[in-house]
């Protein structure tokens, strides 16, 4: 993903370079079309040639292709990190861990709110950084995969609603809410699920949180696994948090039954890895019977 990243940084001071500022919002068009195309076509071209060396030579490269895509490992150790700071009492080190995987100012926070970035943080990544990539991968294989993971790393780098962006990617930000929608809304059924099979969690809870909660988040998916894990662990997410010094108030996700407490980041991972083995093996189990109906 990372040579992903540097593409788009090219292609992005290309249109910078060549297009004029009154015609970036057409290029914000253009921009996720090229580049989402352009990982599915390099992605089939690439299983396509290896297809014709040796059928598992194409099979091996797409089960690699679809793996790149998935992030639930990375996400763990991320939460986990800033958990192991904040266990050995070191809040200064948590709060720093926690700057490398949100956007929120993160240099004042206390302790429970270092956990709500942390706990908010694995949620909302569990639909673009495991959920949607298997969602389009059984839909496509590995082509639909990359292609999905490029129009999430677009959003990413410029999907901003800011003087830079707004233009240029408004078109990258809106793609992937839409590539999100049905994958945020399993996660959140996936997670009821695993809230119902995790001893201490409320799988009531979760779903009584996502149906009352989950529009009331400012982006159209994310409200789905937050308001799905608050309910399940009895904590509420959501609140007020500072970017680049500019105060932002989130909507509330679930109820506040107690403190967030440091234990509810590996209880948040503990779910996303969860998720993630009930969607490989749904998906693996979709495959097979695909595949007994089309021998039968």
């Amino acid at each position: 993903m990372v040579g992903m990243g540097k593409a788009i940084s090219r292609i992005e001071a290309a249109i910078r370079r060549l297009v004029p500022p009154h015609r970036f919002k057409l290029a914000g068009v253009v921009l996720p079309l090229l580049v989402a195309g352009g990982a599915f076509a390099l992605s089939l071209g690439l299983i396509r040639l290896l297809a014709q060396i040796s059928p598992w030579l194409a099979a091996a490269a797409e089960v690699w292709l679809i793996w790149t895509t998935i992030a639930a490992k990375g996400l763990k150790d991320a939460g986990m990190e800033v958990f192991r700071h904040l266990k050995n009492q070191d809040l200064p080190a948590a709060r720093r861990s926690l700057s490398m995987i949100v956007g929120r100012d993160t240099a004042h926070l206390d302790t429970p709110n270092v956990v709500r970035g942390a706990v908010e943080t694995i949620a909302e990544n569990i639909v673009d950084g495991v959920i949607s990539p298997l969602f389009y991968a059984l839909l496509g294989g590995a082509p639909l995969a990359m292609a999905y993971r490029a129009i999430n790393t677009l959003d990413s780098m410029v999907g901003y609603k800011n003087e830079k962006y707004i233009d240029l990617g408004w078109a990258s930000a809106r793609l992937d809410d839409v590539a999100n929608y049905v994958p945020a809304r399993l996660t959140g059924l996936l997670l009821i699920a695993a809230a119902k099979c995790t001893s201490g969690l409320s799988a009531k809870g979760a779903l009584h949180s996502m149906k009352r909660d989950a529009r009331a988040h400012p982006s159209p998916n994310s409200g789905f696994p937050e308001s799905a894990v608050a309910g399940a662990l009895g904590i509420q997410l959501g609140g007020e948090n500072v970017y680049h010094g500019v105060s932002s108030f989130r909507a509330y996700m679930g109820e506040r039954t107690r403190e967030l407490e440091p234990a509810d980041i590996p209880t948040t991972a503990a779910l996303l890895i969860w998720v993630s083995n009930a969607a490989v093996l749904i998906g693996t189990l979709f495959l097979l019977l695909w595949f007994l109906i089309g021998v039968l």
